[in-house]
């Protein structure tokens, strides 16, 4: 197995005009923050997996609790394609800072 340091992105736009819709909304932020995702900015959520495998096995889970409506997107990059990325306007959150590619953070 080759280890390797991925990022995986989680981009969705989900309906939230119902009272279903918000529910379902929710149900699956909370889902994604439950299996390490953070929000790197609104409906954008991102997570450290350490190896291509191991973010083969999130997707599946992810695949669990997807909302029925909507539209979910998942995108794996490398570390380094990850770091590569420009911020153009604005600034990264204090949870992107202080995560890094540190798996477990004490705060």
């Amino acid at each position: 197995m080759d280890y390797k340091i991925m990022r995986m992105l989680c981009m969705f736009d989900l309906p939230v005009e119902t009272d279903e819709e918000r529910r379902s909304y929710r149900i699956f932020r909370k889902n994604l923050i439950q299996e390490g995702f953070v929000m790197m900015q609104y409906s954008v959520y991102v997570r450290v997996c350490p190896s291509r495998e191991y973010a083969n096995r999130l997707e599946k889970r992810i695949k669990k609790f997807i909302p029925r409506e909507g539209n979910v997107r998942l995108l794996c990059v490398t570390e380094k394609q990850y770091s590569d990325m420009k911020l153009l306007v604005g600034s990264q959150s204090v949870a992107e800072v202080a995560i890094g590619t540190e798996r477990m953070i004490i705060l």
